[in-house]
């Protein structure tokens, strides 16, 4: 029983591992970058106000001193804050020792805070300063260190040294093959096509830049419009066919609809110059096949993070030619509307940008191992020191999730693209209308009047709310927001059955987000219950389901889940 216990224990921790991490994860990645010289440039700002500002400096020590008092007293009453799991075991509220130890750590890094937030540094300097003094902070964590540790040193004796010895092997691992950074999943436990992306089908249709994959019906009978769903360029496809049970696709199809998936192949250097264009007009020949092989005269289009962002570069370019081959759209954790407030905006300086630029243009690709390690140290606790402490200092192995497999299965992004989605993010082009110009035409999404389907989650940190509602709002004709309760992946992978679940719906679209979300209506359960009601009112009437898959001009060439999902 005492195996068992451990066992079901250990479990729960890898659990809670993954669900910490997923709702941290990149969606757009950090396509700016952080760069060393702007994280010094950001401490020596802190360093020129604590030279300025002496008095204080004094202030703060002596509050700082107060505090410290009161946690020898034992008087101290500060607490983590809400969210923070770096402190949960028991012993840091039962062990005068480390009660001591926490409240200290806590108060230190309060005084820092405390001086940084009442410094005479211009907002946006700020927060940049502040994020990087919760670097310092957060790797000086307790909790990083054996000793400091007490779930790890209880480890140590339950296991006789065997976590100290499991611990060194996973450093050296990481050393040899992860280049020094903490790996996120045990990704021996997963292989594509065997226990991920699984659901039946094939390719019909392939491209220079995309392969399209035609599902097999599971239905007898299905809806006449099919969907076409566009993941992000910067990720594999298979997020939205995960493993049994989180599968968008297996979903769909299960709900009598007809599914199309675009795989993007992983594209090099020699493909450097591909832009936005290349991908939109890659995105038409799709859609082209897909009519042919349906008979449908229009489809129905889905896209998340930069996928979104294409989508709805070809929905604006449709609209200015007046082109109906798209009936209805969903956008899922996307924003085009940069005027919300976000983390990946903190180092995008025109410095940081054109460096940027100029990284991507000499190597010819944005590599997608890159934009990981930045992303991880954007949101460390979650994304680094989390499981420094698992693999290290716990010795265990790391979690085996799908999602972290699927988000550590990195591709590329040319740097032509890369270039371009630097200067819709920082001009901000998505919300000028015809400031951007696709294949020719300049775009207004004002002009975009097809129903659309917009998704975002509520602590999502990465495309805030915010931003996407704004993002919805751009768009003409009628649009449905959803609010999830999640974050940025799991409201992606948000299957119906979870008692946690719930999302917001509010039928108008105010100016201000905040009076969206007074006037929304709590719903329990999945948001993808919701979605397939109404994608069944736009999909058409149900017709006998075809068995064959592709036709005479677009025959089968592969089997799911494809050739290009195995480039790497």
């Amino acid at each position: 029983m005492a195996v068992s216990t451990e066992n079901l224990s250990r479990n729960q921790q890898a659990e809670a591992l993954a669900a910490s991490a997923t709702e941290s994860m990149p969606g757009p990645n950090p396509f700016v970058g952080l760069r060393p010289c702007d994280v010094l440039a950001a401490a020596q700002q802190i360093g020129t106000q604590a030279w300025r500002q002496p008095a204080l400096i004094v202030e703060q020590q002596s509050t700082l001193v107060r505090d410290l008092i009161g946690v020898l007293s034992g008087n101290a009453s500060s607490t983590p804050p809400q969210g923070d799991k770096r402190f949960t075991d028991a012993a840091w509220r039962d062990n005068s020792m480390y009660r001591m130890t926490m409240q200290g750590y806590l108060a230190w890094r309060d005084a820092l805070s405390g001086f940084v937030d009442r410094s005479a540094l211009e907002p946006k300097s700020k927060e940049r300063a502040q994020f990087v003094l919760s670097l310092v902070t957060d790797a000086m964590s307790p909790t990083n260190t054996l000793l400091g540790n007490p779930a790890a040193i209880k480890k140590v004796v339950d296991s006789g040294g065997a976590s100290l010895i499991g611990g060194l092997k996973n450093a050296v691992t990481d050393m040899l093959k992860n280049q020094g950074m903490p790996a996120q999943v045990d990704k021996t436990a997963f292989e594509v096509g065997k226990n991920l992306a699984t659901s039946k089908g094939a390719v019909v249709f392939r491209n220079e830049v995309l392969e399209l994959i035609q599902y097999a019906s599971a239905t007898t009978h299905v809806h006449s419009r099919p969907q076409l769903i566009v993941p992000p360029q910067i990720n594999k496809f298979y997020v939205f066919d995960l493993s049994p049970g989180k599968s968008i696709v297996d979903y769909l199809l299960k709900s009598e609809f007809q599914v199309f998936v675009v795989s993007w192949r992983n594209p090099t250097a020699e493909h450097a110059g591909w832009n936005l264009d290349t991908y939109v007009a890659a995105l038409l020949e799709a859609i082209a096949a897909i009519r042919d092989i349906t008979g449908s005269d229009d489809v129905n289009l889905h896209g998340a993070c930069s996928g979104a962002m294409t989508i709805s570069a070809l929905l604006g370019h449709l609209a200015s030619r007046g082109d109906t081959s798209v009936h209805a759209a969903t956008l899922m954790v996307a924003v085009l509307d940069n005027t919300a407030d976000s983390q990946l905006g903190l180092f995008a300086t025109p410095e940081a940008v054109a460096a940027a630029k100029h990284a991507s243009t000499s190597r010819g690709v944005l590599a997608g191992e890159e934009m990981g390690r930045v992303f991880a140290w954007m949101r460390p606790n979650d994304l680094v020191w989390n499981y420094w402490v698992n693999n290290y200092l716990m010795g265990n192995t790391p979690p085996a999730f799908d999602i972290l497999y699927w988000n550590n299965d990195t591709t590329r992004l040319p740097a032509k693209m890369h270039g371009q989605l630097l200067d819709i993010f920082t001009e901000n082009l998505f919300t000028k209308p015809r400031a951007l110009n696709v294949l020719g035409t300049a775009i207004d999404l004002n002009d975009v009047t097809c129903d659309k389907y917009v998704v975002a989650g509520i602590t999502d940190h990465i495309t805030p709310w915010k931003g996407v509602y704004n993002t919805a709002r751009l768009f003409g004709g009628n649009t449905r927001f959803v609010l999830s309760s999640s974050g940025h992946i799991q409201s992606l992978i948000n299957p119906p059955g979870n008692p946690k679940s719930k999302f917001y719906l509010n039928p108008e679209l105010p100016a201000n987000a905040d009076a969206w979300l007074d006037g929304a209506q709590a719903e329990k359960e999945s948001w993808w219950s919701d979605w397939r009601e109404w994608l069944a009112a736009r999909s058409g009437d149900r017709r006998a389901a075809r068995a064959a898959l592709g036709n005479k001009r677009h025959k089968p060439i592969a089997n799911a889940p494809g050739t290009y999902v195995m480039q790497n």
